[in-house]
């Protein structure tokens, strides 16, 4: 696949989008929480991989956070989606989900994101409260542009998950945060995040320069919850 596409009146470069992972994997995970998120990031690889390949001029590159008592890179080199492997998380400690926020806003800052980026997409998941300042993880990545420019999703785990900090991290009224009460919705909201958000964010909609400025990309709706499980965490 070449990296340059013709289009009427020039040539338009792949631009990177960087997709990022934030996964709380604090002691409450421990279990099926934990098994199933794995399982619901590893299902949804191949068809992450289909999208970004039906999207030729964006180049999409993941990565991912691990956050329980502190916060460390899961995978640290963004990574090309076509060479995308996922390694099990174990679970243990407690929420720092603050830290996570600011890892992740060390590698938005503009010395390591051109402009010619497209917004990146952070997902949030976890199953409970930040057990430190969130609220100065979130400060610090708003403080960068393209922590203000991302588009962010937010997945709760379980009824003890706080969709309002999710909420909070999202920044948008317009888009709620998903509660996944059983696996199945983990699986179907994560496989959205990682496909239907990431083609909305790499739509050639997406690539003109001046949408990244205003750092909205328009998301489709999500899938709607399965109630009909009798498991529910």
């Amino acid at each position: 696949m070449t990296d340059i596409i013709k289009r009427p009146g020039g040539a338009m470069a792949n631009r990177p989008l960087h997709f990022f992972w934030l996964a709380d994997c604090s002691g409450s995970m421990y279990g099926e929480k934990i098994e199933q998120l794995n399982y619901a990031i590893r299902n949804a690889i191949k068809p992450m991989q289909d999208v970004a390949a039906d999207n030729p001029n964006a180049q999409v590159m993941v990565r991912a956070i691990k956050f329980s008592t502190g916060a460390q890179w899961h995978i640290a080199q963004a990574t090309k989606v076509e060479e995308f492997k996922w390694d099990n998380l174990t679970a243990n400690g407690v929420t720092d989900m603050g830290l996570a926020l600011q890892l992740a806003a060390e590698q938005l800052d503009v010395t390591q994101m051109p402009e010619r980026c497209l917004p990146p997409v952070l997902v949030l998941v976890s199953d409970g409260q930040p057990t430190d300042d969130f609220n100065d993880g979130l400060n610090t990545l708003m403080s960068k542009p393209w922590g203000r420019k991302s588009v962010r999703i937010g997945i709760g785990i379980g009824q003890d998950a706080d969709l309002e900090v999710l909420q909070k991290f999202i920044g948008n009224p317009e888009i709620r945060p998903l509660q996944a009460n059983n696996a199945e919705d983990l699986v179907k909201y994560i496989r959205w995040a990682s496909t239907v958000v990431l083609q909305a964010a790499s739509a050639p909609a997406s690539q003109v320069k001046d949408q990244a400025s205003g750092g909205v990309v328009p998301i489709p709706q999500a899938p709607t919850s399965d109630v009909d499980t009798d498991d529910v965490w």
